[in-house]
């Protein structure tokens, strides 16, 4: 049985195929569920449950951090806002897209709230509206400079930012903006759900901040 395990893995080996198989059997990838998410082309974990579309290293950096009496405010929704609502004491998410906005609207509890707004000052002021500040706000939408910059007036005392994608180039303003408000950051990078690509998921915070950094 030996002889025959080792004749497959050498002839895998051979054909340039041994190691995406065993990163398929036994990985970190496979605990992450990334095979899953790839198939699927949903953000889940391993077993199926919703996950925020952040790098791994992000999302085992919130996990650990988030406390069920945070609230979230979100730019964008989809699978992380199913995600926060089962971490988080209630999340409120902007959507522009309406036929996603009807979609996920189906899928949300009790505790999470989704509003439609159109692109432009409608959806980056709709923070203002709900009358309350916010421990957490997610950045991961449309006009994402405008987005961090005008919520950061929205946050807690203790609140922090957290900026998707933050790598991509037309985002940086945010970073300069942000520091000037007296924030400082911190840089996860890294694979994310369903795709190979690496990227990087910023959390903008202050002293004092809730997540203890």
């Amino acid at each position: 049985m030996k002889k025959i395990k080792n004749s497959v893995w050498k002839f895998l080996n051979n054909i340039g195929l041994g190691g995406l198989v065993q990163l398929y059997l036994d990985s970190a990838l496979k605990d992450y569920g990334w095979f899953r998410t790839y198939h699927t082309k949903q953000s889940v974990d391993a077993n199926g449950n919703p996950l925020p579309w952040y790098t791994y290293p992000f999302i085992a950096f919130i996990r650990e951090r988030i406390r069920p009496e945070f609230t979230v405010f979100e730019y964008g929704s989809g699978n992380s806002t199913l995600w926060y609502a089962r971490h988080a004491a209630f999340i409120v998410a902007v959507e522009h897209d309406k036929a996603w906005f009807d979609t996920v609207s189906l899928k949300v509890p009790d505790n999470a709230r989704i509003i439609f707004r159109e692109q432009g000052e409608p959806y980056i002021q709709a923070i203002h509206e709900i009358g309350q500040r916010f421990q957490i706000v997610v950045v991961d939408g449309r006009n994402r400079v405008r987005c961090a910059l005008f919520a950061a007036d929205y946050l807690t005392e203790d609140g922090v930012i957290i900026l998707d994608n933050s790598q991509r180039e037309h985002y940086q303003p945010a970073r300069k903006a942000l520091a000037e408000k007296g924030f400082r950051w911190l840089d996860f990078r890294g694979m994310t759900p369903i795709i190979g690509q690496e990227s990087t998921t910023t959390v903008f915070y202050r002293d004092q901040n809730c997540l203890g950094i």
